[in-house]
């Protein structure tokens, strides 16, 4: 019986569809053989992907006896192993514990990384070291000397986790593999355990020292061979006798070790790549550097280009959303011609936002990388409530949970749509009265309030608030058991709502609930090996965890395929779009090695990190052989200008730098082509009828607009109408802010609590200042205590009240011996003559004085209005005193008023004295008195931004107004709004 043709080192070009292309040789070679021959071959191949590709190539050839399909990273020899495979999380565990001692003792090397972080990369390096055969006596070798302390100490603590990670038998699938490889060499090699029949490797690179070893091993069989996939057959030998370890960046560099060894590899098949032609450009653009002076001797060989870049069309947008756009719709076209097209990215970003915007189409892609358990609706949910754990719990994080699709999903006593219900009101309560941090007794106060329902909701809801209470205060590191326990226990409560049960929720139901439960209990089984961990590596390490599980998406589309840069080997046909092309995107950015410098990785006998780039150049040079490729990238992302992938610059750059062969015309077409794309992105983005801009609003309600208003909106009506017509004729008032901070506006109430509350105590002129400055200070540690939820701005405006307590202080006196406060905080009203209005009040203080007449004062915050700006708009306390003048204050009745003062609770403390008359007081009411009647008889419309004081100026109503649309030198457009009925007005 004649044995195929199976011997050495094979290959196959960029381009070609790898698996049927395998599969044909393999076919080939096996011609005439009987049918149980295919049995006796195995066939290793680098990943599941293109093992699920070679069969289906297998199945399109009709019934076969198929060889044996086994990935490469299956190598395990059960006579060389006496335990069983260690858990990588079990070993990644007990590394966190070694990195945890370690930052106790030296905090400074963590450099901002959590212990979950330190503890993966740890784990990378010692499966990097056993994958290339490296015991912890390699580490022994580094000189650090001139190297900072920084890389020093880590290496004493590499070497001891060396010690500790890598002595022993071997537990971890990199050294069981490299331990088979080696092995599987040293017995071919004599002729020892030969297999019994042939064995061939396929679409492998050899990246991994392991896998490279037993891909030399399969090579030196009588019966073996080596396909490797997207070799450059176009490359001179001068250039891969150059390749070494500084050439990691070359998309073929993975293979020179191996064409060191095994000599330069024959076809697999005669068929040639797509466009030959193309290739060859390719091969050039990639040559390592130095390449101009190659590009300047081969560049003129090269046939002219026009031909094979037909296939190639460059788009070059200004956004990354406008990338995903034109890549969606590229798939819609593809989708509607029943075309096969493949997405290839490295972005996640850009994955997701090409998804979204498909969705529009209904249109859902094959996706083959799936979506991270962290970001689907489950992974979420458990993250969010790990989240809870170390920080008080303010309205918003509580309403995230609560709003929730899978919060309260087992309860038979609140259904879904009552529950979302409740939590609305809830947040309106909270957002309008607080507290910042709500608690279990706040939710009790709100449902008595309510009906049945609600108390029943709220009574589960404040109990589990007093669970979350503890949690919040327990930032200590803890047992990494008894974090999950608490974590698992409170997501069970809060899936299962009032009276429900866990099991009965969606939490671990459908497939990310299932994925989620097994990737929580796994976690559970092995949390014993970890450190004691805080709340916040608590959540890092969660979130680590969940990233590496990723949820199937099977995509409805079966034309269109999201794949990762690996899968490019294995796209055979169909458009190809090579997407994210900018440094940092594809290539994407090198993960900076927290343990060992560029430097040290090379006396170890590492590699270097520039070998992802190599993969990644590979992936990109093997797609681009391909007939049909787009080329997409974006100019701009959301902070600057990007820079173009290196392997798209060389690529623009050598066919610029070839008129004689049609260069830049051939580069001009590419990008013509994606300009036609970019166009009919835009067509589609446009609307179907163009939108005029809003015109600047300023609208006319039905007379009167409004019968009364508080003097502080006085100022506000002269600068934004707008405003007043937005929040008095029309009620609108914005809400507060979902998540309250201690912002200006709280500041200014506080301090104004803190006077009221003062001057409540009616301080007495014979009071001394020690006295009177004790009362201050302790009032104001007891409201700021109350009303300051945020420790740290607590803190900070007690020690500016302490700072001008004694200015505050000192002046008190003076004015109490001038008078006494007779009104503080208390509201006044004046009517208008003739008019159906009235101007109110609330001020401060007005102090009554000994010669029977009034000072009015105004307490600040911030800076004192000038002056010029109370000539101007800020008419609060000139008005003020007016109404004190016309008896708008029952305690005081019509008085004279002798100033306006300005007390500032701020800066130095001091009190400004504003320039006051009668006559200047008749001149603003009077001034006043003609601005209301002009709005009170509809003659003048409530011009948005009327008199800004600054350009800057952003108001509450402006998305109403459509501020944008129109600007301040557009003229008002004055209109009449609203339907007169009867008396009233819509």
């Amino acid at each position: 019986m004649r044995e195929p043709a199976f011997r050495g080192l094979f290959a196959l070009p960029p381009g070609v569809d790898f698996a049927h292309e395998f599969v044909t040789g393999f076919l080939d070679r096996m011609a005439g053989q009987p049918p149980e021959a295919m049995a006796r071959v195995t066939i290793y191949a680098n990943a599941a992907r293109t093992l699920a590709e070679l069969k289906c190539a297998f199945d399109l050839r009709g019934p076969l006896l198929l060889p044996r399909l086994l990935p490469v990273t299956n190598l395990d020899i059960p006579s060389l192993l006496d335990q069983p495979e260690a858990a990588p999380l079990a070993r990644r565990l007990q590394l966190a514990r070694l990195v945890a001692g370690l930052l106790r003792t030296r905090p400074d090397l963590a450099s901002g990384h959590s212990i979950a972080a330190l503890a993966r990369s740890l784990a990378d390096l010692m499966q990097e070291m056993q994958s290339e055969g490296l015991a912890p006596d390699a580490l022994e070798g580094i000189d650090t000397g001139d190297h900072a302390r920084h890389w020093q100490n880590a290496l004493v603590f590499l070497r001891i986790a060396a010690r500790f990670h890598l002595a022993g038998p071997p537990m971890d699938r990199a050294a069981r593999q490299r331990l088979a490889a080696e092995t599987l060499l040293h017995d071919w090699s004599r002729g020892v355990g030969l297999p019994d029949g042939p064995v061939i490797v396929a679409g492998s690179t050899g990246s991994h020292g392991a896998t490279r070893l037993f891909m030399q091993a399969v090579a030196s069989l009588p019966e073996g061979a080596v396909v490797l996939p997207g070799f450059d057959f176009d490359q001179p030998q001068s250039v891969w006798d150059g390749l070494d370890h500084a050439s990691e960046d070359h998309p073929q560099a993975r293979f020179a070790p191996l064409i060191r060894a095994l000599g330069r590899p024959a076809r697999w098949t005669a068929t040639p790549p797509p466009v030959p032609a193309r290739n060859r450009l390719v091969s050039l653009a990639l040559r390592p550097a130095p390449v101009t002076d190659q590009w300047i001797a081969e560049g003129p060989r090269l046939p002219d280009l026009i031909a094979p870049t037909e296939g190639l069309t460059l788009i070059e947008t200004e956004q990354p959303g406008q990338e995903a756009e034109v890549i969606a719709l590229i798939l819609r076209d593809a989708a509607e011609r029943h075309a096969p097209a493949t997405l290839i990215a490295a972005d996640g970003n850009l994955i997701r936002r090409v998804s979204a915007a498909l969705d529009r189409w209904r249109l859902c892609p094959d996706e083959s990388a799936g979506q991270p358990l962290s970001l689907t609706g489950h992974g979420l949910f458990l993250r969010q409530i790990a989240a809870l754990f170390g920080e008080t719990l303010s309205i918003d994080r509580l309403l995230v949970l609560l709003k929730h699709p899978l919060a309260l999903t087992g309860s038979p006593l609140v259904g879904a749509n009552e529950a979302r219900l409740l939590a609305r009101d809830l947040e309106l309560e909270l957002r309008r009265n607080g507290p910042a941090f709500p608690d279990g007794e706040c939710l009790r106060n709100w449902a008595s309030r309510g009906d049945a329902l609600r108390k029943t909701w709220a009574e589960w809801l404040a109990d589990m608030l007093d669970r979350i209470t503890p949690l919040a205060q327990d930032r200590a590191p803890r047992p990494l058991p008894d974090r999950l326990r608490d974590l698992i226990r409170l997501a069970d409560a809060l899936a299962a709502g009032p009276g429900g049960d866990a099991a009965a929720s969606r939490l671990w139901q459908e497939r990310e609930g299932a994925l989620l439960r097994s990737t929580m209990d796994h976690l559970a089984e092995h949390a014993a090996q970890g450190p004691d961990l805080g709340a916040q590596d608590f959540c890092a390490l969660l979130l680590d965890e969940l990233h590496q599980q990723s949820v199937r998406i099977d995509g409805d589309a079966h034309y269109l395929h999201i794949r990762g840069p690996r899968e490019a080997r294995i796209v055979g046909h169909g458009l190809v779009i090579l997407s994210g092309l900018n440094e940092g995107g594809w290539p994407q950015q090198l993960t900076p090695d927290p343990w060992l410098s560029r430097q040290m990785r090379l006396a170890a006998g590492l590699p270097l990190p520039e070998r992802q780039i190599g993969l990644a150049a590979h992936d990109f040079q093997q797609a681009m052989g391909l007939d049909q490729v787009i080329l997409t990238r974006a100019r701009r992302d959301a902070e600057a200008e990007t820079i173009p992938s290196r392997w798209l610059n060389r690529l623009t750059n050598l066919m610029g730098g070839l008129p004689e062969r049609s260069g830049p015309q051939a580069l001009a077409a590419m990008r013509a082509r994606g300009d036609a794309w970019l166009a009919l992105a835009a067509a589609v983005s446009r609307p179907a009828r163009a939108l005029p801009p809003c015109p600047r609003p300023a609208p006319i309600p039905p007379a009167p607009p409004f019968r009364d208003l508080p003097v502080t909106d006085v100022s506000l009506l002269i600068r934004d109408p707008y405003a007043v017509y937005a929040k008095r004729v029309l009620g609108l008032r914005p809400l507060p802010a979902l998540r309250p901070e201690p912002d200006a506006a709280l500041r200014g109430q506080t301090l104004h609590s803190i006077v009221e509350a003062w001057l409540g105590t009616r301080p007495d002129p014979g009071m001394t200042h020690a006295a009177l400055k004790a009362r201050f200070l302790a009032l104001t540690a007891a409201i700021l205590e109350r009303d300051v939820p945020w420790p740290a701005a607590r803190a900070f405006w007690a020690a500016r009240m302490e700072r001008i307590a004694d200015r505050i202080v000192a002046d008190e006196l003076v004015r109490l011996a001038e008078g006494r406060p007779v009104i503080v905080e208390t509201r006044g009203k004046v009517a208008l003559g003739g008019m159906d209005f009235i101007l109110t009040a609330k001020p401060d203080r007005i102090d009554l004085l000994h010669d029977g007449r009034v000072m009015i004062y105004d307490y600040k915050s911030g800076k004192p209005p000038t002056d010029k700006q109370i000539a101007a708009f800020d008419k609060q306390l000139i008005l003020e005193a007016a109404m004190a003048r016309r008896g708008g204050f029952d305690a005081i009745g019509p008085v004279d008023v002798a100033g306006i003062r300005y007390i500032q609770l701020g800066g130095e403390g001091e009190t400004q004295i504003r320039e006051h008359s009668p006559d200047l007081e008749d001149e603003n009411w009077e001034g006043f008195v003609r601005l209301i009647a002009a709005y009170l008889a509809g003659d003048t419309g409530f011009t948005s931004m009327r008199a800004p004081e600054q350009t800057s100026y952003a108001g509450d109503y402006d998305h109403l107004a459509r501020f944008g649309e129109w600007s301040l030198a557009d003229a008002p457009h004055v209109e009449k709004v609203g339907v007169e009925q009867g008396n009233g007005h819509e």
